[in-house]
This record gives C-alpha cells, structure tokens and sequence, in this order.
C-alpha cells in the first residue's frame, strides 16, 4: 500500500469510527467501546508508518481537483512534510489515550456513545488539518472542530455552566473565523490557488500584495482558535466538560491547530514585519498574563487551561522570532505531558469529589489514594515547569534560544522588537509557571487536615495511559538531537545563556512558592457552612470561597475556603483579586460588544412591536371599523330601510334642483 493511501486512511478512520458510533451506539451498546478505541488506535500505527516513511526527507505531495469552479481551484490534496508527520503522531497517541481513559471515566454516562464518537470525529477533523495541502479542505477540518469543541464542551448541558461555556466556545473561535475566511480569499487571490505549495510559491516570489493585512486577518483566527490574547477567554470556561475532553483540546486538537497553521504558513507572516512584532506582542502579553491568572485560579482545571494559553504564548514566541522548529518541537513536548496534566488531574478529581485546590489542601493523604496519578503528575508538572532533564526543559529552552539569536541580531528571521519582547516575557513567564505548577502539587497532595475519602482504585483504563504518557514527558525533550532534520534543519539545542537563566528563575519560583506555602499552612481556615459571607475576608476578594460555598459539595460537616494567605495569594498580593477573574477581560467584552448587542436588539424588537407592529394593526383595525359601521345599519326593519331610501331619495331632488338652477 503506497504512503498516500497510509495517508488518505489516517483522517478517514477515526470519521467512520464516530459515524459508525452514531448509527449503532444506542441500538448496539456492545459495540460502543471498540469503536471507540479502535479507529484511533488503527489511525496511529498508520500516522506511524507515514511517518517513518516520510522519515523527514523530501514533502510527499498528492493532489486531485474536487471540482471544477470557473476561478480558483478546489483540490483534495495532501502535504506530508516532517513536522506535519510528527504532529499527526501526537494526534494519534493523545486521542486513542483520551478514549481509553474516557472507557473508564465516563463509564456509567449514559451519553457517552454520542460523547466517543464526537471525540473520534473530533480527532479526525485535525488530522485533516494537519494532512490537508489544500486551504480550504483545511478550513472544513478547522470548522468541524469548532463544532465539536461545541458538543463536546457542553456534554453536561444540564448545567447552566456548561451551556454558557459551549456557546462561548463557538461564538469566541467564529468572531476570529470570520476575518480569516477573508485572508484565506485574499491568500488565494495573489496566488490563483488553494494550495499550500502555490501560496508559499507566491509569497517567495513576491506576489503577495498586502502581506500585513492578510497576516493579520490570518491572526485574528488563529488568535481565536489556539486561545491567544485577546480571543483566549474562552478556553478557561471550556473546563465546564469533561475532563477527557479537556485533555484532547488542550494538547492535540483545537488550540494545536492555530499553532500548525502559522508554522504551515509561517513565510506568509514573515512577508510583513509588522505582523511578527503584533504576533510577539500577543505571545507575550498571553504568556505573562495566563500565569499572574493562573496562579490565582482554585479550579484545578482553570489552573491547567491558563497554563495551556500560556505555553501557547511560548509556541505563538517561538514563531514570531521565525522558527517553527522550535514551536513545533515545544507543541510536540506540549502535548505529551499536558494531556497527562489533565488525566491525572481527572484521576484526582474523582477521587477527592472536587475541582476545588481549597478543598484538596484540607485533604490528607491524598497522594496515598492516588498513587498513579501523584507520581505521573509530578513528572509532568516538572516538565511544565521546565525543569531538566524533562521534555519541557528542553523545548522551551529552544524557544528562549530562538528569541535570544533574535535579539542580539544573530539572525534576521524576525524583526529584533520580536526577539525582545519574546525572551523578555518568557523569562518572567518561567518564574510564573514554576510558581503555579509548585503552588498546584503542594495543594493537591500535601494537604493537611481530615483524611481524604477513600473511593477504591480507580479504573485500570484511567490509570495505564498515564505511564503510556509520562514516558514522553520525560524523555522526549532528548529528541532534540534528530529532530531538526524533521523540521527546517535548525539547531534545537539549548543555548547555555537562556537555560541557566530561565532554569535558575524556574528554580527561584519553585522556591519562592514552597516558602509562601510553608508560611500559610499554619494560617489554614475552617468555616463552618454558610458561614462564607461573614467571614472577614469574604469583601477581600474571595471569589473562589464563595464559589465552593455556592458549588461544591460539603467536605464532612464543614465548607473548606482558600486561605486568604495562600501561597497564590500572598505572591500576588493586591493583584491577586483581578488575576482570579481574568484581569476582567470578560467584563471589558461584555461592556463593548454583548451591551451594544443587546441594546441594539431591545431597540430592534421595539422597532418591529412599536412601528412596524403598530402599521399591521392599523391596517386591519381600518376595515375593521368600517365593517362594524355597515354592520350596524343592517337593522333587519323594513320601514328604517324604506326611510332611508326616501330620504336618500328626497336629498337627490334637492341636490338635482340646486344644480339646476344653479345652471
């Protein structure tokens, strides 16, 4: 079978797994199971046998005309280069991982036929993404995702919270798809193609004839889809789904594929100076912001989702100072110990009953209960925190090596502004990251307190793929040495300036956080239920108290509630109020785009009941009155009928008279 073939079925599998799922799920609940796993189990050993194949040399290229238009071509083509078989591997091993563990976390979940075949088909739609060598066979996939992330995200649409989250998913990525539908015409336009090839080929020639404006509609979607500043808002409400589907989201499909575009794209965006310096500002403004939000967050999964938008900022870095190599090779390392983050942090979760780190930190002997997940989280938090030799040592060290040859002018890439802001804004980003990932394991499963509630072993299936995946999180950074033959050839190595650095500052967080946590664990505070509002601290900024209060189940006969010293809290200090609401970022949006929406519905609704509706009325209140005044002349008696009729008579002579003696 030729690697095209291998290639066609990578993407085709998964999509008649969820559409076999669909059809026999309820019917057939036997078969539910190995439909679920299976498709993507098959579609990674075949993304594996692509990529060998591939093995990093010449791009296999196949192509064939959907159709013909009269214009611009629509093609069903395939652009297999390095990277691009690198990532469909990622795909393939974090899918097929979230649906062995789904087997178990949602196994009593009577939705959970439709939820398999979503996330199959989910998977799908990115890996025709990362296959696709035609834009628009890109942008279906692009699309299909953004419906399922909708589905998917709201799976427990009996609550309000995930209802909202849903909604905001969807409308937040298309407020950025619509300015890049434009880009994508304009692309083809200058190019007289769809095809990736033919747009590079373009662009390398100069027939690009607005490179920064289309760059920058380009980056409005990606902003939205891969949950960079100022389109990030949605990704911490997407944690109301399961946390399976966190983890697909956040480490292979849907934010991944705003990153994959750029680096697809990446000559397009280097057209335009302009458009590198506004993609390092966004870098940079969501790294530094993501973590000052998430060391405020108590959701655990709201930790995890900042943390996800801030190493996106360090991918979007890594592209804005022109190496994809290194943003992809930090996606690849991303993906691996991420996706363990959020199924450790499921495995955590269903044993304590909670999301709340308040509570978990009441939790003794939690990391007892869940031994699996404690030292499998353990490896990836260190990863994330960048600490050697784990794997996100190594590929953040390649993004801050990258911004600093920028910088100093030892390569013109990108613009030296980009350099700056990108190493600058990633060093502060370290020290964050290190704080929050040391603040998350401290609070988690060194608690201190009652005993944490005993729920049995969990699932086999649950806790297998989290060694499958701490072997990546640890290891994978030593790739380092071979990859750059898979991507443009460029040293990954890390620079000795930037790893003593950013590993010192990773160190200072770490550090920094364990003294913070040790000072606060003697301040620890138990209210009794109810007791929230008046506690002192309640006006102090408490947001996460009140949520417990209001949310989560009791913890025995008490609510447990953060510590107004908490390490998070004691860090941040007077900032830490606005960082736990996202630097109200969704009040700014509310007041600039939902109140004028609103009020230009109220008064469109007034318009349509006061004016138009008031024209309707009238038109039929008219022969209304005059059928009811004809109505009333027909009396039924003769003699008012034989009056009138010699009246009307006698004012006809009179009338007749006047004329004629008027005449």
């Amino acid at each position: 079978m030729t690697t095209t073939t291998l290639a066609v079925l990578v993407p085709l599998l998964p999509f008649l797994g969820a559409a076999a799922g669909l059809l026999v799920g309820r019917t057939s609940p036997g078969f539910v199971r190995p439909l679920a796993v299976l498709p993507p189990l098959a579609s990674l050993v075949l993304a594996v046998t692509v990529a060998v194949r591939q093995g990093g040399g010449q791009a296999i290229d196949a192509h064939t005309e959907l159709t013909p238009t009269g214009s611009v071509p629509i093609e069903l083509s395939l652009h297999i280069d390095g990277f691009a078989a690198l990532v469909a591997v990622l795909v393939g091993v974090v899918a097929t991982c979230v649906q062995i563990y789904s087997t178990g976390y949602l196994r009593d979940d009577p939705r959970y036929p439709s939820y398999a075949a979503l996330v199959s088909l989910f998977t799908s739609a990115m890996l025709l993404v990362v296959y696709s060598g035609d834009l628009m066979v890109l942008l279906v996939g692009w699309e299909i995702m953004g419906i399922c992330s909708y589905f998917l995200v709201g799976h427990y649409w009996e609550t309000p919270e995930a209802r909202a989250a849903s909604l905001k998913a969807f409308l937040v990525t298309k407020l950025g798809d619509v300015p890049f539908l434009i880009g994508l015409f304009a692309l083809a336009t200058d190019a007289g193609s769809f095809r990736i090839t033919s747009v590079l080929g373009t662009v390398a020639s100069g027939g690009l004839h607005h490179p920064t404006l289309v760059a920058l509609l380009l980056l409005a979607g990606v902003a939205g889809k891969s949950a960079l500043f100022p389109l990030h808002t949605w990704l911490p409400d997407a944690m109301a789904g399961p946390t399976p589907v966190s983890a697909l989201i956040h480490a292979a499909t849907m934010v991944a594929a705003g990153i994959y575009f750029v680096a697809r794209l990446l000559p397009v965006f280097q057209a335009s100076s302009a458009a590198m310096v506004v993609l390092a500002v966004m870098a940079g403004v969501t790294m530094a912001g993501s973590g000052l939000a998430a060391l405020a967050q108590d959701d655990i999964k709201r930790v995890l989702a900042y943390s996800t938008i801030g190493q996106l900022g360090y991918m979007a870095g890594a592209l804005a100072v022109g190496d994809r190599g290194a943003a992809v090779f930090h996606l690849l390392a991303h993906g691996a110990f991420k996706a363990l983050l959020f199924l450790a942090a499921g495995v955590v979760i269903h044993a304590s009953g909670t999301n709340s780190l308040a509570v978990m930190s009441r939790m003794k002997g939690l990391r007892n209960r869940v031994p699996d997940a404690y030292w499998t989280m353990t490896v990836a938090l260190l990863a994330l925190a960048a600490i050697p030799p784990f794997s996100g040592f190594f590929s953040k060290e390649a993004v801050l090596g990258a911004a600093e040859h920028v910088a100093t002018g030892h390569t013109e890439h990108a613009p030296g502004a980009a350099g700056w802001i990108v190493l600058i804004t990633g060093m502060v980003t370290a020290v964050l990251t290190a704080a929050y990932a040391t603040r998350l394991w401290l609070l988690a499963f060194h608690g201190r307190g009652t005993e944490a509630p005993d729920h049995g072993r969990q699932p086999v299936t649950m806790t297998a793929v989290l060694w499958v995946l701490a072997v990546p999180s640890l290891a994978f950074g030593l790739t380092y040495g071979p990859l750059p033959d898979w991507f443009d050839g460029r040293d990954l190595t890390p620079v000795l300036t930037t790893s003593v650095l950013g590993t010192g500052l990773a160190l200072v967080g770490v550090v920094i956080t364990y003294g913070a946590w040790r000072h606060t664990t003697a301040m620890a505070l138990r209210v009794p239920l109810g007791a929230v509002a008046a506690h002192p601290d309640a006006d102090a900024g408490l947001v996460e108290a009140e949520a417990i209060a209001s949310h989560e189940p009791a913890f025995g006969d008490v609510a447990y509630v953060p510590d107004p010293a908490d390490p998070g809290r004691l860090l941040l200090g007077p900032l830490h109020r606005h960082a736990a609401v996202g630097f109200h970022l969704d009040a700014v949006y509310h007041a600039l785009f939902v109140r004028p929406v609103q009020a230009g519905a109220q008064l469109v609704r007034f318009l349509d009941r006061e004016v138009v509706d008031t024209y309707v009325r009238g038109a039929g209140a008219l022969p209304r009155w005059l059928g009811a005044a004809v109505r009333r002349a027909q009396t039924g008696n003769v003699q008012t009928y034989v009056s009138a009729l010699l009246a009307g008579t006698v004012v006809l002579v009179v009338a007749a008279v006047l004329v004629a003696t008027g005449a």
